[in-house]
């Protein structure tokens, strides 16, 4: 199945939530926190058809509160506005 997002918005893989610390404690579902980080699997258009300037594969830090949580085939996934990309992870 093949999900392509409409007008300005981009079709995040939420990141991993870390499960151990980095001397080796593992962290508890409690008081683990949330990363606003994901992977670009899709991008829509600007309103004058342009695409976004992401790509499939980029490793994007998202806010706001609008973000809308979809599941397909048992996986989850992010559909979030473009203007809540606020930066993007070069590695």
């Amino acid at each position: 199945m093949t999900i392509q997002p409409l007008g300005e918005r981009v079709l995040l893989e939420p990141a991993k939530k870390e499960e151990k610390t980095k001397g080796g404690l593992y962290i508890p579902e409690e008081a683990k926190k949330e990363k606003k980080e994901g992977i670009v699997l899709a991008a829509g258009t600007f309103k004058d058809g342009k695409d976004l300037p992401l790509k499939k594969g980029d490793h994007v830090i998202y806010g706001g509160y609008s973000s809308e949580e979809i599941e397909v085939d048992g996986k989850k996934y992010l559909l979030v506005d473009y203007k809540d990309v606020i930066a993007k992870i070069e590695r």
